[in-house]
């Protein structure tokens, strides 16, 4: 009995990383005070036939603080890429040489940083939401062990462990959103 519910605890952790580690990806997208490819690496490009990420068709580069740039290894994709970076609805402004792209980034204003510090508070709000649903489920699985001899003792056990489980990645998520936010309001 108690091997099943070993076996929810295990789902519940792997599922709470998940819902982090995409919560570290999709911070990691957010433009904070310098360049960074990966706020441009997964932009799709339309090439061969299909939609690919940006850092399938190009190198992407952050040789200094404001600016981003795409070594596109096919130079028949250069419009192609140029146009999905213009398109991504992230306000960037391509400029292409003929063989490279640079991306010059504005200097933030006070509001857009403040702008950005409520995408990523709204992005790990979501996140903790989802850890709380995850845990909502592992509680629910955990009731249904207690219908089939789990005791009472031990399902309080369990519980307690995937409350510690919650409070472990949401405290995670607190703190990745606190560092994100400095590195954002850092001038």
């Amino acid at each position: 009995m108690s091997e099943e519910a070993d076996k929810i605890i295990s789902e519940t952790r792997k599922r709470m990383q998940k819902s982090l580690d995409d919560l570290v990806h999709q911070m990691a997208q957010i433009r904070s005070g310098r360049a960074s490819p990966s706020l441009v690496e997964d932009i799709k490009v339309e090439a061969y036939g299909q939609l690919l990420p940006l850092n399938q068709v190009a190198s992407v580069a952050a040789p200094e603080p404001r600016l981003i740039t795409v070594d596109v290894w096919d130079k028949s994709l250069l419009q192609a890429v140029e146009k999905a970076i213009q398109k991504s609805g992230k306000n960037l402004n391509p400029t292409n040489d003929g063989s490279l792209i640079r991306i010059n980034l504005a200097e933030m204003t006070e509001e857009t940083r403040r702008e950005l510090v409520k995408l990523a508070k709204a992005k790990c709000e979501d996140h903790k939401v989802a850890v709380r649903n995850i845990r909502r489920d592992a509680n629910d699985q955990l009731k249904k062990l207690k219908n089939s001899g789990l005791s009472e003792d031990l399902l309080k056990n369990y519980s307690d462990q995937v409350q510690k489980l919650t409070d472990e990645f949401v405290k995670k998520m607190d703190d990745l959103f606190a560092a994100k936010e400095k590195d954002i309001m850092t001038v």
